[in-house]
């Protein structure tokens, strides 16, 4: 509370000299360690940390010692640690610090997700990044950064960031590089930063890196690139566009497209992205982190696609909240009039509500529901169900007691976050996919 009312009263330019400040003295305390590794930026509205394990994944198995920093998990080399601290970039001294911790490892690549909001607190001006990577944009973190405007131009501050510091490792001059998705509507804004090399991938014609021939099963995914077959055990078509920009790095790298692809094939897929929990019951548990609209609407199109069948008349049913902390609330209703666009029954609960009240956040989303049901024909089918359980472990109780054989059930907002944030500023431990495992458990 105390720091929040300091942010308000607060001159931004007094804030920013002080977040500054703190990102070099962190810099200098440990050393200049982003200066001896080749270090990879990610950035974007939905994606960034599956695409920068999938980053990690490539480069560790073409041999690379490499360190990773995401939202989920922090790699050097092959130990890895859960990401307690629900932010996806680390503050400045602790960051510094992992980065030096990888360069004692003997990493040669450093791969850091890269959010707009710590770039807001300069989290990233301590960094001398090489490879920046765009994803993707659409409206997020818009109450925080004040505009979609602000925001767009927050990420752009990491591109910016490239020209501004030179690097050499054994002698050897680091070419600035840019990495964009030419299929999003704001490719170039990202484009026109000042870059050495600049390599573009899609699934739309004009792309350095184009993937064709695009598949999806229960199985995972397949494409081609120059003719060459890719198959990776990731569900969901959206997750080719997390798979290319690590397609883009090994070939900036000089790898060869035969060897890129059997590395890949071998990635195990992200905890709590699409993760299918299975206890031997009669109905699928898919626990994913997706609490954005679109990344969440592609999630439940996955779902749709590969495993609802009018034949079996089976149905998804979602447990859904969303964030609290007044951050976004224009999307409760949205994520409400979301879920009823796919889902048969909905269960309204909390997921990380802050300072929120959990059940104003879940009467916003009824709000969406009311919208939708309002604006359909529902002659020949049947009205999205819903009711609100605010204590998550119920909600997902609920959940599996409403489900038929074949249905499946989305615990939809959580994915592998180890702690649910409360009031005050309190951590609780939390993991849907335990308490999905225990309460099946229970139930076989």
């Amino acid at each position: 509370m105390i720091k929040n009312i300091i942010k308000k009263i607060t001159p931004a330019s007094w804030l920013s000299f002080y977040h500054k400040t703190i990102a070099h003295l962190a810099d200098c305390y440990y050393h200049h360690p982003s200066n001896k590794m080749i270090v990879i930026g990610v950035t974007g509205t939905k994606g960034k940390t599956t695409t920068s394990n999938i980053i990690w994944h490539l480069l560790t198995q073409a041999g690379y010692k490499t360190g990773l920093a995401s939202t989920a998990n922090f790699r050097i080399n092959r130990q890895e640690w859960v990401n307690k601290y629900k932010m996806t970039m680390l503050g400045r001294f602790k960051l510094q610090k992992l980065l030096n911790q990888m360069v004692q490892g003997g990493c040669q690549y450093a791969v850091v997700e890269t959010s707009s909001e710590g770039i807001e607190q300069w989290r990233h001006w301590g960094i001398n990044y090489d490879i920046a990577i765009f994803l993707n944009l659409s409206p997020e973190h818009i109450e925080s950064h004040g505009s979609y405007e602000n925001y767009k131009q927050a990420k752009g501050k990491l591109f910016d960031l490239l020209s501004r510091k030179e690097k050499r490792i054994k002698q050897q001059f680091i070419k600035k590089t840019i990495i964009a998705n030419n299929d999003d509507a704001e490719v170039q804004y990202f484009l026109n930063f000042p870059a050495e090399i600049k390599v573009t991938y899609g699934l739309q014609d004009g792309p350095d890196v184009l993937a064709k021939d695009l598949q999806a099963d229960k199985i995972g995914i397949s494409f081609s690139i120059n003719d060459f077959h890719f198959s990776l055990k990731q569900l969901g078509l959206y997750n080719i566009y997390n798979v290319l920009p690590a397609v883009a790095v090994g070939l900036h790298l000089g790898m060869p497209l035969p060897l890129i692809s059997e590395y890949l094939a071998s990635f195990p897929g992200m905890p709590g992205r699409m993760e299918i929990i299975d206890q031997g019951q009669p109905f699928m548990v898919v626990v994913d982190y997706a609490y954005e609209p679109k990344c969440l609407e592609a999630v439940l199109k996955t779902i749709q696609d590969l495993y609802i069948r009018p034949e079996l008349k089976n149905k998804i049913i979602a447990v859904s909240g969303q964030c609290g902390g007044g951050r976004d609330k224009w999307r409760w209703p949205v994520v409400g009039e979301l879920l009823s666009k796919y889902c048969q029954e909905i269960i309204l609960t909390t997921d990380d509500p802050y300072d929120d009240d959990p059940s104003l956040i879940a009467d916003e989303m009824i709000n969406g529901i009311t919208k939708y049901v309002e604006t359909q024909n529902f002659a020949s089918l049947p009205k999205p169900k819903y009711q609100k359980i605010i204590n998550r472990r119920e909600a997902i109780k609920q959940s599996f007691a409403l489900a038929k054989p074949n249905d499946v059930v989305l615990l939809a907002g959580k994915g592998s976050d180890p702690v649910m944030a409360v009031k005050n500023g309190k951590y609780i431990p939390w993991d849907d996919r335990q308490v999905a495992r225990e309460l099946l458990s229970v139930d076989n």
